[in-house]
């Protein structure tokens, strides 16, 4: 393992997994070693995790003076950690306790921090203490689960912090979701130093007042990410903890606890991968979060690219690239697809719900909202409803509103990691196969302009239905560019021509 020496010569030991842009990952316990947070789910795929082992903690040495164990003088080794690593800035990552560590170094050195990420936080350091009641209240969520009734008398037990060997085995299974407890049990015995433990928060290691005051002069964007059935913290204090900064994003994990990477890899790793990534933003859409991209002036008029099925919103980036020339261009990801939630259920109708739910989020009423397969069915459902909240349509490739003849047969998932969710395609099929007829009885209530793209004879979709529904909504037109089903992508210049003569600049 990697050494650096802290400040007092003491060494330090962290782990390298991965490759890419640096991500410093403290360990909770408080004072654990780092081998319990493993690869963070799989998230060393998109960053290189630096994981530290604090002072005196797994391969880590013990340093001479223990009171160095304490939480405010464990900074000096996060910030010796960043100039071992030539980082001007650095994004940090912290779990449970450490997230009071983290919060610290934030404090101390702003200038320095350039992404802050907490899991399952803790809030000791600013002053609010989880408490019995609120353990209790996170157990009372599993009480259908019947592993979980043993433990139910003993939440305090699962308090994150507690050394290993006075956590019972009835409660240990309060911090974990999905995942059966005795797995991750076991990859973190004997990781914690329960003398350091006990040093790490004596008097003098806080002081909530002045902390709280300085993280609200923390400019660098905060993710706080909290477990749906974590009792330490519930979600109200780690809403709590993240109104405290002024650039924070709060996200909820479903059905999640204290190890949310554990619980659901993908979730975990696509929410934190959404935030880390500049490009990527996120907002939160009627329950579902939604990971976007946006090009452009914000004060220019604004276009939404909504992608087909099994696609996300890198589909559009040569096309918004175009536009963004005079257009605000967002891209968002469908739920289910993309870095988004991936939350099992799925229909037309809720992608539907999911634009609606984005233009709300982003005020984008009015806007111009282009849509390809998938995401034109959405954005023809959503005109049919709303009319008057789109500005302008243009339908590329949408799938009819009748029948498929022949229907579709039972799909098949491909063996290989998938980019998006796979109930998607068995859940979408069934509907091509017995759409609801209201699709195609409300479709003469669209009152945006509309243009209809087909993409000729290669084209999936059946070009003389495409001509129909440009027909039956009062102010559609219909052209056709022969490149296939995915017109944006191969016949790029082409598509964009017909988006200047339907009057985008």
């Amino acid at each position: 393992m990697p050494i650096l020496h802290a400040y007092d010569g003491t060494e330090l030991a962290y782990r390298l997994l991965g490759e890419g842009v640096p991500l410093i990952c403290l360990p909770g316990g408080p004072m654990g070693a780092g081998g319990y947070l493993g690869d963070l789910g799989g998230l060393s795929a998109r960053r290189q995790l630096v994981v530290l082992d604090l002072r005196g903690t797994g391969e880590s040495a013990v340093p001479d003076d223990p009171s160095t164990y304490r939480r405010d003088r464990l900074v000096d080794d996060v910030e010796a950690l960043r100039e071992h690593l030539g980082q001007e800035r650095v994004d940090l990552l912290a779990h449970s306790a450490s997230a009071g560590l983290a919060a610290l170094y934030a404090a101390r050195h702003p200038q320095r921090l350039r992404s802050l990420v907490l899991i399952a936080p803790g809030t000791r350091a600013v002053g609010t203490e989880v408490t019995g009641k609120d353990r209790r209240g996170a157990g009372e969520l599993r009480r259908d689960e019947p592993r979980y009734a043993a433990g139910r008398d003993a939440p305090e037990a699962t308090r994150p912090g507690r050394d290993a060997g006075e956590v019972t085995s009835a409660a240990e299974p309060f911090t974990q979701g999905r995942r059966d407890a005795r797995v991750h049990a076991a990859t973190t015995s004997g990781q914690t130093d329960s003398g350091a433990a006990r040093v790490h928060c004596r008097d003098g290691a806080f002081d909530p007042t002045a902390t709280a005051a300085a993280l609200r002069d923390v400019t660098a964007p905060v993710l706080v990410l909290a477990g749906e059935c974590d009792g330490g913290p519930t979600l109200d204090r780690a809403a709590e903890l993240a109104a405290l900064f002024p650039n924070a994003e709060f996200a909820v994990q479903r059905g999640a606890a204290h190890y949310p990477w554990l619980d659901d890899p993908g979730a975990f790793v696509r929410t934190v991968e959404a935030f880390l990534d500049p490009d990527v933003l996120s907002v939160q859409a009627g329950g579902i979060r939604l990971a976007h991209r946006a090009w452009g002036d914000p004060s220019a008029p604004p276009v939404v690219l909504v992608h087909g099925r099994c696609g996300d919103s890198r589909t559009w980036t040569r096309i918004a690239g175009h536009l963004a020339d005079a257009h605000r261009v967002y891209a968002f990801d469908f739920r289910g697809h993309g870095l988004s939630d991936w939350p099992g259920r799925y229909s037309f109708e809720l992608f539907r719900d999911d634009l609606h739910a984005f233009l709300e989020a982003r005020n984008l009423a009015g806007a111009t909202v282009v849509g390809h397969s998938m995401g034109a069915a959405a954005a023809c459902l959503l005109a049919e409803r709303e009319p008057g909240l789109i500005g302008r349509l243009v339908l590329e490739e949408p799938p009819p509103p009748f029948p498929l003849d022949p229907p579709r047969g039972p799909a098949e998932r491909p063996d290989e990691e998938l980019d998006f969710d796979w109930p998607v395609v068995p859940s979408t099929d069934a509907q091509l196969n017995e759409p609801d007829p209201e699709w195609w009885g409300r479709i003469g209530s669209i009152t945006a302009p509309t243009l209809v793209i087909g993409g000729g004879p290669a084209g999936r979709i059946a070009q003389r239905g495409l001509a129909r529904m440009a027909e039956r909504i009062p102010r559609g037109r219909f052209v056709t560019i022969d490149a296939g089903h995915l017109v944006h992508t191969g016949r790029p210049d082409e598509f964009l021509a017909e988006l200047r003569a339907f009057g985008l600049a």
